[in-house]
């Protein structure tokens, strides 16, 4: 019955066909949720790789819709978790017409917090500035007539601005039941609600917090579940290797002898030396930093544990920081309950020093009174919330210096034992994404994640890549270690960038080939009103709109532009891709995993570098192609893709454009495209 009913919702005469004009029955769709609902009649793993155009979303909502049973769905980022909750989620449930509650849930970083807000209204030394003073008065009507608090829904206050920092609550500083605004917690409906719906729509990231959240008290924070559907399953092990690692950074430490000064000195006064404690936390954090600064002289700024400058003077740099932490929490811990805010600043202090502790002695567990002289609380219990389930024998240690902070972080080396013990028994998970295989093997995404006996399928993208799209490899460029390939990249761009009537983005492996290569296609397009815009300039989401705006801008990236961006039509059609998207030596993670493959007799770069750098290039050339009537050039700097035997591994993974290496070839394809479609009304499977 249920297959008959995804049949049926899918065909030529089902609710979808009839409800929503220009939609198109995909047999690829069809047959992806199918194979979810066999996942989830099964109570097994399915990973599932559905290229451009497959029309994933609908294929995984459908089956959850009508199974009737609860369901959580974890997207790769905010943004698209509010698409997804406000655009493709209200158009399915309408065309089955049926009763589903869908609950969003995010982070507690994203809800305005009544009690820090009303503390910042009371405090105007804490407003840095006139837009400061405008952004306050924005939130505070906001949050009268707002039902979620949700700062999403406030576009007036940029994303990036630093006021949310301090109108919204942390793990630490939360009163909890102590908040004399607990019934109106905009955090604590959202959590609420989350429970008693029918489908909780989270990211990434809070599915990997969710055992810290259990922590704070939230019971079944993310519920029990009959389907878990990862969308953009691509991102999980890098999430979850940030997640389920740790990070103490001097802020936080300057930060917590701010609040703790504050809260001592309002409320228990005359007990304590507050600021003489206060201090001397300040100071021992300003020491470190300035013990640490030749790591930033380092390449990446940054150092393993191991390799760490002038060992003796920051071991003692970091025992004093230690020292001057365990004093204070001792000072707040006989104090915190005459005041929330005390206890706020105390919980602050235990949770950095346990950080503290975990980095510093790997492998010893959690700290105990008689191994932390002066460190009181609750160490256990903190440690072990902090800790979570990485194992310290198999973590790396590290820490980075830049102009403007410092940082000791800490992450397991292989998420996999951790992310499938997270699977509850006879729960389905349904893993999907259009890159997660290279050439058709899932084998390395499987060992990342421990899913090693997960059933796998794969559905190929309808676009007509042959016709739609080039693939255009320069053959003059210098090889891409050569001190003079961005330059070159940059002006065997120029003529495809004057040919493109429409958008172009070219995507850099490195924030500094970013803006080598804006300066030189800005110095080479002198004579051309076409905008160039670069990472950094603006946010992300600016940038992106600005772009689409334009029609014809030029957009400079790295990492965060290779994925989820989607322009579809003249908007964008011109991709460059200067090298091979190899993972940066210099990154402490990657340094061990690959050390670890090669002591095991592995072979790292076949095993992991490669795979890796194949799943970004696919990504990143997907940004080409978003639609049947799109086309475009798509262009990769670095000749290693043909010239190297590897090279092959890479390019067979990609979309199977047309490719050439003549550049008159690919300025014929930018002046003449392809015979376009007649324009469709919106395709609907595309959700």
């Amino acid at each position: 019955m249920f297959s008959d009913d995804l049949a049926d919702l899918f065909g030529p005469d089902g609710p979808l066909a009839r409800q929503l004009p220009g939609y198109v029955p995909r047999a690829a769709q069809l047959e992806l949720s199918e194979a979810i609902r066999d996942a989830l009649d099964g109570g097994s793993v399915l990973i599932a790789e559905a290229g451009t155009g497959t029309g994933k979303t609908w294929a995984y909502l459908a089956p959850a819709f009508l199974s009737g049973g609860k369901v959580l769905v974890s997207t790769g980022t905010r943004t698209l978790q509010d698409q997804l909750f406000r655009r493709d989620i209200p158009r399915l449930r309408a065309a089955l017409a049926l009763p589903v509650d869908v609950a969003l849930l995010k982070g507690r970083s994203n809800y305005v917090c009544h009690y820090h807000l009303e503390r910042l209204e009371q405090d105007e030394r804490a407003l840095k500035s006139r837009d400061e003073i405008t952004q306050l008065r924005a939130i505070r009507r906001f949050t009268r007539e707002s039902g979620s608090g949700d700062r999403a829904d406030l576009p007036e206050v940029p994303e990036t601005a630093d006021i949310w920092n301090r109108v919204t609550s942390t793990r630490d500083n939360c009163l909890g039941q102590d908040c004399p605004y607990v019934r109106d917690c905009f955090l604590l409906k959202a959590r609420r609600h989350a429970q008693e719906a029918d489908v909780v729509v989270v990211n990434h990231a809070l599915f990997m917090a969710d055992l810290a959240l259990r922590e704070e008290g939230i019971t079944d924070l993310l519920p029990e579940t009959r389907l878990v559907v990862f969308d953009e399953a691509h991102q999980l092990p890098d999430t979850a290797t940030r997640f389920l690692g740790q990070s103490l950074s001097l802020h936080q430490v300057l930060d917590c002898a701010r609040q703790a000064e504050a809260a001592g000195l309002a409320h228990a006064r005359e007990t304590v030396r507050w600021s003489e404690l206060c201090q001397a936390l300040d100071a021992a954090a300003r020491d470190l930093r300035l013990v640490s600064a030749p790591v930033g002289r380092l390449p990446g700024g940054r150092a393993t544990f191991e390799q760490i400058p002038e060992t003796e003077a920051f071991d003692q740099s970091l025992d004093r920081l230690a020292q001057a932490l365990d004093g204070l929490a001792e000072s707040l811990g006989t104090q915190e309950e005459r005041h929330p805010d005390l206890a706020a600043a105390a919980r602050t202090a235990r949770t950095l020093r346990a950080r503290l502790w975990q980095w510093a002695h790997p492998g010893r567990g959690e700290p105990v009174v008689e191994d932390v002289p002066g460190f009181v609380g609750q160490p256990a219990d903190v440690a072990q919330r902090e800790a979570g389930a990485a194992e310290d024998q198999a973590a790396v240690r590290w820490i980075e210096h830049s102009a403007h902070s410092v940082r000791l972080q800490r992450a397991p080396l292989s998420v996999a034992r951790i992310f499938s013990g997270f699977r509850r028994p006879g729960q389905s998970w349904v893993l999907t994404s259009a890159t997660l295989s290279v050439r058709g093997d899932f084998q390395h995404f499987q060992r990342q994640l421990g899913l090693g006996s997960a059933a796998t399928r794969s559905w190929v993208s309808p676009f007509d890549y042959p016709a739609q799209g080039l693939l255009y490899v320069p053959r003059s460029l210098p090889w891409p270690n050569d001190p003079g390939f961005t330059d070159a990249f940059a002006c065997a761009l120029l003529p495809l960038v004057d040919a493109c009537e429409g958008g172009v983005l070219v995507l850099c492996t490195t924030l500094r080939a970013v803006d080598r290569v804006a300066d030189a296609l800005l110095r080479g397009m002198l004579a051309s009103d076409r905008p160039v815009m670069r990472q950094g300039e603006a946010s992300r989401g600016v940038l992106l709109e600005r772009f689409r705006s334009a029609g014809n801008a030029v957009l400079v990236g790295s990492t965060s532009f290779w994925e989820g961006i989607d322009v579809p039509g003249d908007a964008l059609t011109l991709v460059a891709i200067d090298k091979l998207p190899f993972a940066p030596p210099d990154d402490p993670v990657l340094e061990a995993r690959l050390n670890v493959c090669r002591a095991e007799g592995g072979n790292p770069f076949m095993e992991y570098q490669l795979p890796q750098a194949a799943l970004l290039l696919k990504q990143g050339a997907g940004r080409l192609i978003r639609s049947e009537t799109d086309w475009g050039v798509l262009v990769v700097g670095d000749g290693r893709l043909v010239d190297k035997p590897y090279g092959r591994l890479l390019w067979q993974g990609l979309p199977p454009f047309a490719r050439t290496r003549d550049a008159e070839v690919a300025l014929d394809f930018m002046r003449n495209p392809p015979a376009r479609q007649a324009p469709a009304a919106e395709d609907a499977a595309e959700a």
